[in-house]
């Protein structure tokens, strides 16, 4: 069955830095966009950053911009979230999300905590 698996979350001060990994399974990796999405504690679920199947093409959330770089191994089959210049206002769950056969597939999560 489909399974992503995030990891790489923590406890970081402000302006540091994390990276994000998202292990994929179960269903052809190279073939879908893949997304990271967070929320953050009381507010809604929000897109932060896709890239498209071969990796040639990315997309960003604006209060990311610039920060934060997504990439992915298809040989792997996965994805990861390089966080620079992180910000308390970052601080949330970090979700893996793949959507294809009609439907959204989600990770459990890690979470990301920024303060000093």
């Amino acid at each position: 069955q489909v399974q992503l698996v995030e990891s790489g979350g923590g406890l970081v001060q402000p302006g540091g830095t994390l990276r994000l990994s998202c292990a994929a399974s179960g269903f052809t990796f190279s073939r879908y966009v893949m997304r990271w999405y967070r929320q953050a504690p009381g507010k809604e679920r929000e897109f932060v950053a896709a890239i498209a199947k071969s990796g040639a093409s990315t997309t960003y959330a604006d209060s990311v911009k610039g920060r934060f770089t997504i990439s992915r191994d298809n040989a792997n089959n996965m994805v990861y979230l390089q966080m620079n210049s992180l910000k308390p206002e970052d601080t949330a769950v970090y979700y893996c999300n793949g959507y294809f056969d009609l439907r959204n597939y989600w990770g459990q999560g890690t979470q990301v905590t920024v303060s000093s």
